[in-house]
């Protein structure tokens, strides 16, 4: 209780000694129920940064999401602004975070402020942007070590390497949340940060005393539930890149979790059409296109001698379809896909992955050549499994005519067979080798 008290002091005491001697700031000339103007302040303030108004007897904090020459536009981390007519906004400092080690097993928002009633956080030494670049290009160390998920299907058909940043696309109820909980279990990571953007409010409990529960210790989550403001919902996932990067540039190899980046990308379109931007596709303005690989690319290898973050990112597939602008751009950026069928969900096998629609740019760093052969006639045998599979159902195929085919169909059960995996059985060991038992079994 001491120790907390005295942080809690000592925070207090940085926090005043970053006031500034003066405050910009101007009246707030205009409220709208998703945003406000403020005048007199265009020539000190630029996109991104952050204004403050007292408002029912508590500070309330704002975004700049437009400047012109009459004023600002405000839009607030709130669910609505307060505030009236001619309340002052007046600037603060720039958005920072400070992580420590000691966050491991916290929750916390959107804004950095602890929601899981354990008292205070203790600020980190280093105070790290919360919208940071991502490193240079040239000065990145290369993705080579392979990463064992524990996942019989990916470490099989779709394997990953550290520093890696893969796509997770479903549509929902298809097991996504299932499989993030069986990636976050993988060995080789030193933290996990873990990133809800807008979840129903239900689930983030069950997620986390559920699937999350034995890497609970290691994690630092980041949760922005659906019923908080767009502005909210946007900020969370650049909280838990913050935060892994600090880990990161530690000499921590980082496991980052953001499910979802579709609704990130909802709640930057809100944004973006308050501030006034047009839509160009589906009603996404050009914003969003720019903003998503931004933050994308603060993932994977850090700089030499440093840690990296392996970032998975969910993918809610809207309808099931797979074409939408977001999920097309996200699969463009990012290091490899993984697929969830709903189709194969319904017939009972999880995870449900598809195997000939999931990709992994990195698996020639992982596969031998001998393993790379394998896996090539595996998925040509599977492909020929699927393709014929309305043929045999109707009974327009007799066993002999095919050899290939025969094979096909004498093998292709097992090998799914083999790749079911529950959240409840223990993580594979050896995949090659447990396939390979089991089609001799």
């Amino acid at each position: 209780m001491e120790a907390d008290l005295l942080h809690r002091i000592a925070d207090a005491m940085a926090a005043r000694e970053s006031l500034p001697l003066v405050r910009i700031g101007g009246p707030i000339q205009e409220v709208t129920a998703s945003a406000a103007r403020v005048g007199g302040v265009s020539a000190f303030l630029k996109l991104g940064d952050r204004m403050g108004f007292q408002a029912n007897g508590r500070e309330q904090v704002a975004e700049v999401v437009r400047v012109d020459a009459a004023g600002v536009t405000v839009k607030p981390f709130d669910r609505r602004i307060e505030a009236g007519i001619g309340t002052l906004a007046y600037r603060l400092g720039d958005p920072t975070l400070r992580p420590d080690a000691s966050w491991k097993g916290r929750v916390i928002d959107a804004l950095g402020r602890p929601v899981d009633g354990l008292g205070a956080l203790v600020a980190g030494s280093r105070a790290v942007p919360i919208d940071a670049a991502p490193p240079p290009a040239m000065e990145r160390t290369r993705v080579r070590t392979p990463l064992r998920t524990g996942v019989r299907a990916l470490d099989l058909f779709t394997p990953l390497c550290i520093g890696q940043r893969i796509g997770i696309f479903a549509g929902s109820g298809v097991g996504k949340s299932t499989l993030l909980a069986m990636l976050a279990a993988a060995n080789g990571f030193d933290s996990i940060v873990v990133a809800l953007v807008g979840e129903r409010g239900r689930e983030v409990r069950e997620f986390l005393e559920g699937p999350m529960a034995a890497s609970r210790a290691r994690a630092v989550i980041v949760v922005s539930t659906g019923d908080e403001s767009p502005m909210m919902r946007r900020q969370a996932p650049k909280v838990a890149l913050a935060i892994a990067e600090s880990f990161r540039d530690g000499g921590e190899s980082v496991l980052l979790i953001v499910d979802s980046v579709t609704r990130y990308a909802h709640a930057a379109r809100d944004v973006a059409l308050a501030a006034g931007e047009p839509a160009v596709a589906r009603g996404y303005p050009p914003s969003v296109f720019s903003d998503l690989p931004r933050l994308l690319e603060r993932a994977g290898p850090g700089l030499d001698r440093a840690g990296s973050i392996t970032g998975v990112f969910s993918v809610l597939v809207d309808g099931d379809d797979h074409n939408d602008p977001v999920a097309d751009s996200i699969r463009g950026t990012l290091d490899g896909h993984v697929v969830l069928d709903r189709a194969i969900a319904e017939q009972g096998r999880y995870p449900a992955i598809d195997l000939l629609g999931s990709i992994s740019r990195l698996s020639g760093e992982v596969w031998t050549p001998e393993q790379r052969e394998l896996i090539r006639r595996l998925k040509a045998m599977m492909a020929r499994f699927e393709e014929t599979r309305d043929l045999r159902l109707m009974g327009g195929y007799r066993t002999g005519e095919d050899a290939d085919l025969d094979q096909a169909i004498s093998l292709v059960p097992r090998i799914y067979e083999a790749l079911r995996q529950e959240p409840g059985m223990p993580p594979s060991q050896d995949a090659f080798l447990e396939l390979a038992q089991s089609l001799r079994g």
